[in-house]
């Protein structure tokens, strides 16, 4: 009897750390919601103005993500796909046709997001950088 109290003991402590767990987002912690925070000489203001966007949330299939971009006026649809080694395309590149005022906006943000090639993580920030040197900044929106 006296040896079936530790071992009582020890079952429930391994049940109470098989239990815990921390949350995390599918895995990758690209996958979330992206607010564009920095890009070219637009403010920060006129961005979050536009509700300038990206959504990488969508399951990821072979390691490709289906993601959505929305600039202000069209929506946009595309495929992206981040390497370990710090590399991203993007590709399938699709929008809707709405005309919208300060169309330029959104024509310049998919030629820069065509272009970018790498891409790096620091805290809530997606950094996404092309080979020139240019670069977008976004920020998790789930982010407090």
């Amino acid at each position: 009897m006296k040896r079936m109290g530790p071992a009582i003991l020890s079952i429930f402590c391994l049940q109470i750390l098989l239990n815990c767990s921390s949350a995390t987002i599918s895995g990758y912690p690209i996958t979330r919601e992206w607010m564009l925070v920095s890009f070219k000489d637009y403010t920060k203001e006129n961005l979050i103005s536009h509700q300038a966007k990206i959504n990488l949330t969508a399951p990821v299939q072979d390691g490709k993500i289906k993601g959505t971009a929305f600039l202000g006026c069209n929506k946009t649809i595309f495929t992206a796909a981040f390497k370990k080694s710090g590399t991203v395309t993007f590709s399938d590149i699709g929008s809707t046709q709405a005309a919208c005022q300060e169309m330029e906006f959104e024509d310049e943000f998919f030629i820069s997001f065509k272009k970018m090639h790498r891409y790096l993580i620091e805290g809530h920030f997606l950094i996404l950088r092309d080979r020139q040197g240019n670069s977008m900044q976004f920020i998790a929106s789930d982010w407090d």
